[in-house]
C-alpha cells in the first residue's frame, strides 16, 4: 500500500485532497498532529518516508520541503506556484497532450497548475499546438473566481457577520497586471508575450469561469479545433456550440473535479470560457488526478466528476 504525506494539510487545497482520499482502500494517509505540522525533523521524516508527497505550502515553504527529501524514489506533486515553469518538472495538465500525461506517470517532480492557469491553458494550448493562434497573438482574458481560492484568512473575510460592505460586490485585483499564474500561462502556451489578464473575486464560495476573447476568429472554427482536442479526455468536456451556455455561471461546478469548456459567439468574435471549481480542476482535483496518474490506477478514482 503507497503512502501518501500531505505537508500542510491544514490548508484549503491539503483539506480538499485530505477530504477526497479519507475513503480510499488503495494508500495511506500519513498525517501529523496539528502541533507537530511544522516540526523540521518530523516534517523531513514523513517526506523520505512516503512514496507520495502532496506540498500545499507557500512558494519557499514548499521549495525548502523539496531540500529536505533525500532519496530519489518520494514523488512529489506541488500546487504552490514555486515549480510550474521548471523544466526539470513535469507540468501537472495531463489532457494537454500524450507527452505531459507520460512525464507526469515517469516524473519524481509534479508541478500542479495554478486555478486561473488551468482555466486559460485549458482553453489556449490547443488553439496554438493547432496553429489557430499564432505564439505573438495579443490575448486578453478575464477569471472570475470564488473566495476559497485565497485560503482560511480570505474565507473568514468574506464569511465574517461583519463585514465591510463592499464584499457584496465583485472585486477585481491584479491591476498592475503581474499576477503570478502569468509565467505559467506564456511558457505553458509557448507564447511570446504574457496575455492582459484580469482577475475578478465573486461573493461566492466555489467555482470558477475564466475566459480568453478572440476577436476575428469564428466561433466555429475554435469549437472544433477545441472539441477535437478534447475528444477522449474524462475530467475536460467541450459543451455543443450553441448549446445552453448563453448564461455562465462560475459556479456551476461548485465542488467537482471535471472541467467543462463552452465556445460561444459567431462567425467573426468568439469567447472560450473553462469553467470549473478552483479548488477542484483547479487545485486539489487535478492533484489527486495526477497522484492516480503516477500510481498508475484510473485516473478518476476518488474525484467528484
Amino acid at each position: 500500500m503507497k503512502k501518501i504525506f500531505i505537508d500542510g494539510s491544514a490548508g484549503t487545497t491539503g483539506l480538499r485532497i485530505h477530504e477526497r482520499l479519507a475513503d480510499r482502500r488503495d494508500i495511506e494517509v500519513v498525517t501529523l498532529p496539528y502541533e507537530m505540522r511544522r516540526d523540521e525533523a518530523a516534517r523531513r521524516e514523513a517526506l523520505n518516508n512516503c512514496d507520495i508527497a502532496f506540498l500545499c505550502l507557500p512558494d519557499a515553504a514548499a521549495v525548502e520541503a523539496v531540500g529536505m527529501i533525500e532519496n530519489d524514489t518520494t514523488v512529489v506533486i506541488d500546487t504552490s506556484t514555486a515549480h510550474r515553469t521548471n523544466d526539470a518538472w513535469a507540468y501537472g495538465f495531463a489532457e494537454l497532450s500524450d507527452a505531459h500525461r507520460d512525464n507526469i506517470r515517469n516524473a519524481h517532480r509534479i508541478a500542479n497548475p495554478g486555478c486561473h492557469a488551468s482555466g486559460f491553458i485549458a482553453c489556449v494550448y490547443p488553439l496554438v499546438k493547432a496553429g489557430i493562434i499564432p505564439t505573438d497573438y495579443p490575448l486578453c482574458a478575464y477569471s472570475l473566481t470564488g473566495y476559497s481560492g485565497g485560503g482560511k484568512n480570505l474565507i473568514a473575510e468574506y464569511e465574517d457577520a461583519d463585514r465591510d460592505v463592499r464584499h457584496e460586490s465583485h472585486r477585481i485585483y491584479g491591476t498592475t497586471l503581474t499576477h503570478k499564474h502569468l509565467p505559467e500561462m506564456k511558457k505553458i502556451c509557448s507564447l511570446e508575450m504574457p496575455p492582459v489578464f484580469s482577475p475578478i473575486l465573486g461573493d461566492f464560495h466555489s467555482g470558477m469561469a475564466t475566459t480568453i476573447m478572440l476577436p476575428g476568429y469564428s466561433a466555429k472554427d475554435v469549437h472544433e479545433c477545441i472539441a477535437e482536442h478534447y475528444k477522449n479526455a474524462r475530467l475536460v468536456s467541450v459543451a455543443p456550440l450553441g448549446g445552453d451556455e448563453s448564461v455562465i455561471y462560475a459556479s456551476t461546478l461548485a465542488g467537482r473535479d471535471s472541467m467543462r469548456i463552452a465556445v460561444c459567439g459567431h462567425a467573426e468574435q468568439t469567447t472560450v470560457t473553462a469553467i470549473f471549481d478552483n479548488l477542484g480542476k483547479g487545485a486539489s482535483g487535478a492533484a489527486i488526478q495526477n497522484m492516480n496518474i503516477s500510481l498508475g490506477v484510473d485516473e478518476t478514482t476518488g474525484l467528484v466528476l
